[in-house]
């Protein structure tokens, strides 16, 4: 019976200790030992994607669908920050549907809308190199000095699969690479740096800059600027392609500093106009890369039906209703069908099914 008296009294004094630490915040709250559902899931959203365009003159709409596509694909629920580079009237319509976007999915995304910036007293030069603004992007290790990585894409650029996708490829740069590029071409019969280039070029057929990934930190440390400004000078009057020809140039000196993506993660018409030269029937098409205006006209139907299907989604309606079956539909249209890069409507599509019928 003591024996009894005695334990129901440490019992007492233990469960009095207890409640003094927790209360004094000494004590370690059950759910910092096991995290409860939702803190695993908010540890999970934790992580964030930079990605980055500049964007000028015609380009709103363009630019807008694709971080429409983005923010369809972002299936793990992932944090997108988006930086747009932009004229001043520009950023005003920017900020304002991307506002509008954020209202309805808060937790998803965040955005800066940020002003064009060059070097002084080349400004204009630089800002009518090739495409209106294109080569601003030259710049933003310099520019976004906070920033460890980043994923910069061109304005014609559509997400066929989640961001992370792509981004996992900065855990596979050694320790000298600070940049990921896609082929400019897989086929030498086709290939136009090869054929025309009047400057040098990395590679055998040179990389396409519609889709670059960047560790920005180990760029500001080679002195990536230092680099870019001297070719611009020699080379100005010999490059055709403005920006991505001095990426090529620079890669051309230093190709250990550049990791090269597969091209499913930059399909292009190039891929499939001919033959189908970049092998997508395993994983699909990643991102797909609506340049020289092939979203915009009917030269290769599967371009243009891909943007629109994206273009035509409304941000928080059902994607399988509003999106992948108008999309499955828009592309057994006969242009489709007879097109060269209609065969490739089931790699056009692959992630998408995945990720909206099968879940």
């Amino acid at each position: 019976m003591r024996l009894h008296k005695k334990v129901i009294a440490l019992t007492s004094i233990i469960a009095t200790f207890i409640i003094y630490l927790i209360y004094h915040g000494n004590f370690p709250q059950p759910t910092s030992i096991f995290p409860s559902h939702t803190t695993r899931k908010r540890v999970v959203q934790e992580r964030r994607f930079n990605i980055a365009v500049v964007a000028c003159g015609q380009r709103l709409q363009e630019t807008l669908t694709m971080i429409k596509s983005a923010l369809l694909f972002n299936h793990y629920k992932d944090k997108l920050h988006f930086l747009v580079f932009s004229e001043d009237q520009l950023g005003i319509s920017f900020k304002e549907k991307l506002s509008d976007w954020k209202s309805l999915i808060p937790d998803i995304f965040d955005f800066d809308v940020l002003p064009l910036r060059f070097p002084p007293n080349s400004e204009t030069e630089w800002k009518t190199l090739f495409k209106p603004c294109a080569a601003q992007r030259l710049f933003l290790p310099s520019l976004l000095q906070s920033f460890e990585s980043l994923l910069y894409v061109d304005t014609d650029i559509i997400f066929l699969s989640p961001v992370s996708e792509v981004w996992n490829f900065l855990a596979k740069f050694n320790e000298s690479q600070f940049a990921a590029l896609t082929p400019e071409h897989e086929d030498p019969n086709i290939g136009w740096y090869n054929r025309f280039a009047r400057h040098p070029y990395y590679g055998s057929l040179g990389v396409n800059s519609g889709v670059m990934l960047m560790n920005l930190t180990r760029m500001r440390q080679f002195k990536w600027e230092e680099h870019v400004l001297p070719i611009h000078r020699e080379y100005k009057l010999r490059i055709t392609w403005g920006d991505q020809d001095i990426i090529n140039i620079l890669f051309y000196y230093h190709p250990e500093k550049l990791y090269i993506l597969p091209c499913e993660f930059n399909y292009r018409p190039d891929h499939c106009m001919y033959m189908n030269v970049c092998n997508t029937s395993t994983n699909g098409i990643k991102i797909i890369h609506g340049n020289r205006g092939y979203f915009h006209s009917n030269k290769q139907p599967l371009f243009r039906a891909v943007f629109e299907a994206i273009e035509n989604y409304q941000i928080g309606n059902n994607p399988y209703i509003d999106f992948l079956i108008p999309l499955l539909n828009a592309l057994e249209d006969p242009l489709v069908l007879k097109s060269n890069c209609g065969k490739l409507r089931k790699e056009a599509t692959l992630t998408a099914s995945k990720i909206f019928i099968e879940q």
